[in-house]
């Protein structure tokens, strides 16, 4: 069997078989598929496409690249939530402990940003001396013992996954919905879950710009996961204007706090929360409804419990022990802070939220490259999202910046990002659909 035998089977728009299948991810890690292999291989599908059943084989053969994770000592069930990225969009971090409350085990291993979004992970490095890589001991213990902990991928977690995707991010085959299927579900079959929540996000936010595109990504997800046993749903969420009311890594984990401890919890963000914090009840058998499962994520909320969990979680994996009594001592801060004044008066009609995402990464706060670090003090807060009203010279938002000049490209970058109009209008709804 010859690599580029397979890739022109694919090209030709052939259904590939379960043993070439098998062959391929094997060979990515004997050294017989290379990465023009991989490339070439990837181009074929985002063209040709995949069925559920090559979709299934392909997931399936990457979960057996690498370890599986084993929860059976657990008494109640695991689940997760994944969601797509987005701007300013924390509520991984909020959800864990919530569920986690409630009853879910919730392993969550996360990502680092990717482009314009910000990641989970350089959320939670945030925080002094977290461990976002421990080792499969720790990651099971603080699980069984809080009820959650938040991690990035382990080099033996889909290792076939980590290699793919490493050459469809710079091949411009990101945007297959079989590539997309396989990469997330990989990772979440070998984490051993019984049920699984979706949240795709969608707009000029996130990489599902189109409603149709996340439609399939979200039912492409649903079927495959039905095959491995998996329960799963999935949510489409509006992603045209940035998530709660703060960018940036730091700044992002005070919102957290602020959410958890009930000292403010921004409508949309509060929403998508508490949405899929139902799903995932609904999906774990604990509730039998979406108005129970709300209400229950409420109950733990408000009498402190998520809060409480979420503290021991931090701790458990060497981070603060009272994170929860934030202070400036708790983070770095930016050295400047500034207004962004808006040009005009009237209401925001739109906003670029790709630009808002690429102005953190001009900041410091993300990545223009895979080696570069990263500065978690930087970012906005107070940023104005669709529909509110502002006078000219008030403020759109507040930049955290280093120095003088990122503050003043950053004001520049959001200004032009922002679209002022004289009069108000219907927003997008913040969830726009449900996938069963």
């Amino acid at each position: 069997m010859l690599p580029q035998e397979i890739i022109r089977k694919k090209r030709d728009g052939h259904p590939l078989s379960d043993s070439e299948i098998q062959y391929y991810i094997e060979g990515i890690a004997n050294g017989s598929v290379s990465e023009s292999h991989i490339a070439a291989f990837c181009m074929a599908v985002i063209f040709k496409g995949m069925s559920v059943e090559e979709t299934f084989s392909l997931t399936d053969q990457m979960v057996k690249s690498g370890d599986k994770l084993n929860w059976k000592d657990l008494d109640g069930p695991v689940v997760d939530k994944h969601s797509t990225g987005g701007v300013g969009d924390k509520v991984s971090l909020m959800l864990a402990p919530i569920v986690a409350s409630c009853g879910i085990y919730n392993p969550m291993i996360s990502g680092r940003g990717l482009g314009h979004t910000g990641g989970t992970l350089d959320k939670l490095e945030s925080i002094p001396e977290y461990n976002t890589t421990p080792d499969n001991s720790l990651f099971h213990h603080v699980v069984k013992n809080v009820g959650c902990a938040i991690i990035g991928q382990t080099a033996n977690l889909a290792p076939a996954d980590k290699m793919i995707y490493g050459v469809r991010d710079v091949t411009a085959t990101v945007e297959s919905v079989p590539l997309i299927t396989a990469s997330i579900l990989s990772k979440k079959v070998a984490a051993g879950l019984d049920g699984l929540v979706m949240d795709i996000k969608t707009g000029n936010g996130a990489f599902a710009e189109n409603l149709d595109f996340a439609r399939n990504v979200g039912n492409s997800i649903i079927q495959v996961a039905k095959q491995f046993g998996m329960k799963s749903s999935a949510m489409i969420t509006d992603m045209n204007q940035p998530l709660g009311d703060t960018i940036g890594n730091a700044l992002e984990i005070k919102e957290v706090i602020d959410y958890l401890t009930g000292v403010r919890q921004e409508s949309r963000l509060h929403e998508v929360v508490l949405a899929l914090a139902a799903e995932m009840l609904v999906v774990a058998g604990l509730v039998d409804s979406t108005d129970e499962g709300i209400q229950k994520a409420k109950d733990v909320l408000d009498n402190g419990h998520a809060a409480e969990t979420f503290e021991k979680m931090v701790s458990e994996l060497g981070g603060l022990n009272d994170i929860l009594k934030i202070s400036d001592s708790h983070f770095k801060s930016a050295s400047v802070v500034k207004p962004i004044p808006a040009s005009q008066s009237g209401y925001v009609s739109e906003i670029d939220t790709r630009a808002v995402g690429l102005a953190v990464v001009e900041l410091g706060g993300g990545r223009k490259k895979a080696s570069d670090s990263i500065d978690h003090s930087v970012g906005f807060t107070h940023v104005l999202g669709l529909g509110e009203k502002v006078e000219a010279g008030q403020a759109l938002g507040y930049v955290h910046a280093q120095n003088e000049d990122q503050a003043n490209l950053s004001i520049q970058m959001v200004n032009d990002a922002y679209s002022i109009s004289d009069s108000s209008f219907l927003q997008t709804p913040t969830i726009i659909e449900y996938l069963k």
